[in-house]
């Protein structure tokens, strides 16, 4: 596929104001406590996205610039607790990452191509798992609380070890970090192993909002080429 997986290696840099429906918070809550209560009380949302991904200067580059964009790319989301979301990439191609609860599916246009596969091992991978799937957040990672930056509480999610999985994880990334503020993420930090910086930023978040199941529902076009992957 000529186009990776966006979700799960892309950066968001966007920082406006949300939008959002009443979610109980106190200003001296730790970003800890913020995003534990987010995970626990948001049953439904949907919002703005902006990614990108970002790498260091070559050797050949100037290294005065900081973090270089390589890719960049926004949408919306729509989020159901648990297991079902949906990351419609608008800009600047469309394609949508589909969760229904039992099935990951990508749908490219441009390729008119629909990709299905189990949930699971997929799924977890990408950032939108992270922020929208099981409300057993501290069964998976210890929440360490950071430093206060851009405006927002950072929190470090540390994984917990799976005695199953190869690395002692199933997450391919060395660091995860949330940002919070107001009660809500505000950006989403991911470094991997190669030194790839995925930041996750939402914007003008509704939380709660009725979504029939239907919604997350996805048939493809007639005249698609359908993959199923096991």
């Amino acid at each position: 596929m000529r186009r990776f997986l966006s979700v799960a290696t892309t950066i968001f840099i966007s920082l406006a104001p949300f939008a959002f429906s009443s979610s109980a918070f106190s200003e001296g809550e730790s970003g800890a406590e913020q995003l534990r209560q987010f995970v626990r009380n948001s049953k439904t949302a949907e919002g703005d996205f902006m990614q990108q991904q970002l790498r260091a200067p070559k050797a050949n580059e100037p290294q005065d610039k900081g973090l270089k964009v390589v890719r960049q790319t926004q949408g919306r989301f729509v989020f159901q607790r648990p297991g079902r979301f949906i990351w419609d990439t608008q800009k600047p191609y469309e394609q949508k990452l589909i969760a229904d609860g039992k099935q990951l599916i990508l749908w490219d246009k441009d390729l008119n191509q629909a990709t299905f596969r189990p949930a699971g091992q997929a799924l977890a991978a990408t950032p939108a798992a992270i922020l929208f799937g099981e409300t057993s957040l501290d069964q998976h990672f210890e929440l360490v609380d950071g430093e206060d930056r851009l405006d927002m509480k950072w929190v470090a999610l540390v994984p917990k070890k799976n005695p199953n999985a190869k690395n002692g994880n199933d997450l391919p990334y060395t660091k995860i970090s949330v940002g919070m503020a107001n009660g809500l993420p505000k950006a989403l930090e991911l470094i991997d192993g190669l030194g790839s910086v995925v930041l996750v930023t939402l914007d003008r978040i509704q939380l709660n909002i009725n979504l029939p199941a239907s919604r997350f529902t996805f048939n493809p076009p007639a005249g698609a080429e359908v993959l199923r992957l096991n």
